[in-house]
């Protein structure tokens, strides 16, 4: 097979993957995560059950695949450049941040995280499949990060408890708004300001060795 045919198998099967995720989003919207099935799902992304099930074997699996690739957007900033210092960490602290707020404050998002709150008695596997591959491994990658910068002296908290800092400087009770209705969505301005306040705050409460 060339590499040419490869890449145009690629093509297609993300382009099938995509149109999937997205008849997925809205099937969720319209009927819930109990009512959503796969036949449905299918019919919209103009697949059949077999192809659908060949690329994520179960509707679960695609709820999974919606959720790790905005939260793997989410991470991708999370690099500490080497021999970088704490203006390193600031930046990139920033830049993580800013695709934090962006991508976790998206309509959505905070849509999918409605219908997770308002069926979590009766599809309690909604609000886990969204902590399991959304919050938790992005917590973990920042943790990760700044366990870096702590083993190259830049900073002195512990990882863990820096996270929770730096969350809570960055997102307040915006999420909570959004999800209520209370607020719109920051402008680019606003997330950039927030991003950059949380970052300079966190490195202050935290110095170097």
């Amino acid at each position: 097979m060339s590499m040419a045919h490869e890449a145009t198998e690629r093509t297609e099967t993300n382009s099938v993957r995509s149109r999937i995720i997205a008849a997925t989003f809205e099937v969720l919207m319209e009927q819930g995560y109990a009512g959503a099935s796969t036949r449905e799902i299918a019919r919209r992304a103009k697949v059949s059950k077999r192809e659908l099930y060949a690329l994520f074997e179960s509707k679960e699996g695609i709820l999974a695949a919606m959720i790790e690739g905005r939260a793997a957007r989410m991470r991708a900033p999370l690099t500490l450049p080497r021999g970088g210092g704490r203006d390193a960490v600031a930046d990139t602290l920033t830049q993580f941040g800013i695709s934090l707020i962006r991508e976790g404050t998206s309509p959505a998002v905070m849509a999918v995280l409605r219908l997770a709150i308002a069926e979590a008695e009766r599809a309690p596997e909604l609000a886990r499949r969204f902590d399991a591959h959304g919050r938790q491994p992005t917590r973990a990658a920042l943790i990760e990060f700044l366990s870096v910068a702590r083993e190259r002296g830049l900073l002195v908290g512990e990882p863990g408890a820096m996270a929770s800092q730096f969350f809570g400087l960055l997102l307040g009770d915006l999420q909570m708004g959004l999800l209520l209705g209370l607020v719109e969505p920051p402008a680019t301005a606003e997330i950039e300001r927030r991003a950059q306040t949380a970052a300079a705050a966190l490195l202050a409460l935290n110095p170097a060795k």
